[in-house]
């Protein structure tokens, strides 16, 4: 049976450490630099890291678990997303649609077990919700699962991601920073020709609530799987074309060898979640926002790509099945931010999710897959070389 491991954080640094005069925008992070800077939003990761050996071969895989609050099944936030490129599943994705209302966790994977992370959702909500004298079930849920392909380094396979993983993912959920790099959905996966993985940063925005001065806070989840190494930028710095042409012939070599055994370009899942009171509408014009994010470190939705953007908002608590009436019925007020003052959450969702490809890339350690088949990490010290050069 496989190992399963929670992933302890990782001793490397954070972008802001490795990198303290990057510009990374104008707004601060959050207390903790991670999605959990939203008040009650919980993460737990959870990473399957099994070696090869003479009958089986490596697994590098994991889930990531998102709750936008602990009572997320009978409370209900306002969600919206946005297809950048639509090579990937996000499962829930036609409700988020119709009614702008998310009643789920947000369960992250690998492409293969997106059943089993859906299952898991209804295996948990059955233990908890079920009626108690009866033992049935008499309500509607859609889970939301999103995935990204790690076959590269993980025997995808073996199926090894399985759904006790996500019922023991909500039962432990936490407002901890985010583990980041190998772990969770993210363990097996790359990111412009390096190692990838999960990621996560916050912004405070400062804001005004019915004539008071106020904070909101807006950060991003990113699941990193995408792109080519030539792409690659740091705060506009071509980094990954530089190190190409410092590694001359060799680079060129193994380029012409990643494009002989890849199969295909990656994709990458972006989670935004804010306490600031937006509309489903506003939320899919947030989730758009974290394509500049991604565009600013080189990525630019390739034809393979699975490229989808989730945003919700915590600020509302909506039930999830009011009492039924064929009258329309108004019993709940609800908050919203003007259009007209809505550009520094959408800047700082921008701002976010770039950084948030940075600590994945920079959290990441060197991988080792099926068939000794091994994707290196970025260099820090390479990095830093290059980089102070320009900042």
């Amino acid at each position: 049976m496989a190992a399963i491991n929670t992933v302890s954080p990782s001793a490397r640094p954070r972008v802001r450490e490795l990198l303290p005069k990057l510009y990374l925008g104008r707004h601060r992070p959050g207390t903790k630099n991670s999605l959990t800077d939203v008040p009650g939003v919980l993460v737990h990761t959870e990473s399957i890291k099994r070696p090869s050996t003479t009958t089986s071969h490596a697994v590098n895989t994991g889930v990531t678990t998102i709750l936008p609050r602990r009572d997320w099944f009978n409370s209900g936030c306002y969600a919206g997303y946005f297809r950048f490129n639509g090579a990937g599943e996000m499962t829930g994705s036609h409700w988020l649609d119709e009614t702008g209302l998310l009643n789920s966790p947000i369960i992250l994977t690998n492409s293969f077990s997106v059943g089993a992370c859906y299952t898991g959702v209804y295996e948990y909500a059955v233990r908890e919700y079920k009626d108690k004298e009866t033992g049935l079930v008499d309500w509607f849920l859609l889970p939301v699962v999103a995935e990204t392909c790690d076959l590269f380094l993980s025997d995808i396979g073996a199926m090894a991601v399985t759904s006790d993983m996500v019922v023991r993912g909500i039962d432990q959920a936490s407002a901890d920073p985010v583990e980041e790099g190998n772990t969770g959905g993210g363990t097996g996966m790359m990111c412009q020709g390096f190692k990838g993985g999960t990621g996560s940063a916050s912004r405070v925005i400062e804001g005004v609530a019915f004539g008071a001065e106020t904070n909101y806070t807006v950060a991003a989840l990113v699941q990193a799987n995408y792109g080519a190494k030539r792409d690659l930028r740091f705060g506009g710095v071509p980094v990954g074309r530089l190190f190409e042409q410092e590694d001359g012939a060799a680079a060129a070599a193994a380029a012409k060898e990643e494009d002989a055994t890849k199969a295909k370009d990656g994709s990458i899942i972006v989670v935004i979640a804010t306490d600031a009171p937006l509309h489903p509408t506003q939320l899919q014009r947030l989730a758009k926002r974290a394509t500049v994010g991604l565009s600013r470190v080189g990525g630019w939705g390739s034809n393979s790509s699975g490229d989808i953007f989730i945003a919700f908002s915590t600020a509302e608590q909506i039930p999830r099945a009011p009492d039924f009436s064929w009258k329309p019925t108004v019993e709940q007020k609800v908050s919203v931010v003007q259009d007209v003052t809505i550009n520094a959450l959408f800047e700082g969702a921008a701002d976010a999710t770039e950084e948030a490809i940075y600590n994945a890339l920079v959290g990441a350690e060197d991988m080792e897959g099926p068939r000794g088949k091994i994707v290196k990490a970025v260099d820090h010290e390479r990095l830093k070389t290059i980089m102070e050069k320009y900042l």
